[in-house]
C-alpha cells in the first residue's frame, strides 16, 4: 500500500508546477515534505549540497581541525557540511544546533542513515536564540555558514556573545558573509532590516562584524576570499 501511495504521489509530482509544490510542501506536516520533494531538505540550505559541504569541511582541516576536536556548527541545517565533519571527528564530537527542527530531523533521519553514521552520536540540538550553554561543553572550533547573510546586526551579536563563553581558549569561529564597502548606500526598510537594494540577503563591511564582538574575547580577522562559489566571504574570530 505504501509503495502504491508513493507510486501515485511521484507520478503527480511529474506535472506540478514547482512554485505550486513548495506551496503544498508548506502545508503538509513535515513528516509528509519528503512525498513532494525528497530533497527538500538540501535545497532548503540554499542547494550546492556537495561543493560547500565539501568546501566547508576542506577549510577547517586546512586550520587544523583534528579527530578528537570539538566543533559546534551552527545553523547547521540539515547538515550540508555536518555530515563530513561527523565522519571525520571522534564520536560524540560534533555538535549542529539550528533554530528547524524539521531540517535538522532530515539530517538526523536521512543523511545520516544514509552516510551511516548515526553510531557516530552526534549531538543535534533545535536552538531558537543561540543558548549554546545548554550543550554543557566547549569547543576547540566553531562554524556559522552563510548564516550571517540571514541575520541582522543585532543577532550577529547575539551570537558571538553567546559563542564566547562556550569557545575554549584559542577555539575560532569561521562565519562567512556578503561584503559590501563602508561607504556603499543602503537602503534601510526599517529599523529591523538592513537590507541592500542589490539583494535580498544582508551585507556587511568587516568592520560592522568586527565591531559586532565588542566585548567579549574575540578578535575579528579578516581572511575574504576562500573559494566560495557565491563570493561569500570568510572572517575568523579567534578567542585569544
Amino acid at each position: 500500500m505504501a509503495s502504491t501511495s508513493a507510486h501515485v504521489v511521484g507520478t503527480i509530482k511529474r506535472f506540478v508546477p514547482v512554485p505550486l509544490k513548495r506551496a503544498l510542501a508548506r502545508r503538509l506536516p513535515a513528516s509528509m515534505w519528503h512525498h513532494v520533494d525528497p530533497e527538500w531538505h538540501r535545497k532548503a540550505v540554499g542547494g550546492l549540497w556537495d561543493t560547500i559541504g565539501k568546501l566547508q569541511f576542506e577549510l577547517l582541516v586546512r586550520e587544523g581541525l583534528q579527530p578528537q576536536d570539538r566543533l559546534l556548527d551552527i545553523g547547521c541545517g540539515s547538515l550540508r557540511g555536518g555530515v563530513h565533519f561527523i565522519r571525520y571527528l571522534d564520536t560524540g564530537h560534533y555538535a549542529g544546533v539550528d533554530k528547524s527542527a524539521e531540517r535538522l530531523a532530515a539530517g538526523r533521519d536521512v543523511e545520516l542513515e544514509a552516510a551511516g553514521l548515526a553510531h557516530k552520536e552526534p549531538v543535534l540540538e533545535v536552538l531558537e536564540d543561540f543558548e549554546f550553554d545548554r550543550l554543557g561543553q566547549t569547543f576547540d572550533y566553531a562554524v556559522a555558514l552563510s548564516l550571517f547573510t540571514h541575520l541582522p546586526p543585532e543577532l550577529i551579536e547575539r551570537c558571538l556573545s553567546r559563542a564566547d563563553p562556550v569557545l575554549a581558549s584559542g577555539g575560532r569561529l569561521f562565519a562567512t558573509f556578503l561584503e559590501v564597502a563602508d561607504d556603499e548606500q543602503q537602503r534601510v526598510l526599517d529599523r529591523s532590516e538592513r537590507l541592500y537594494a542589490k539583494d535580498p540577503n544582508f551585507w556587511y563591511s568587516f568592520e560592522e562584524l568586527r565591531s559586532a564582538c565588542a566585548g567579549t574575547a574575540l578578535e575579528a580577522d579578516y581572511v575574504g576570499d576562500w573559494g566560495h562559489p557565491r563570493d561569500q566571504k570568510l572572517v575568523v574570530f579567534a578567542k585569544r
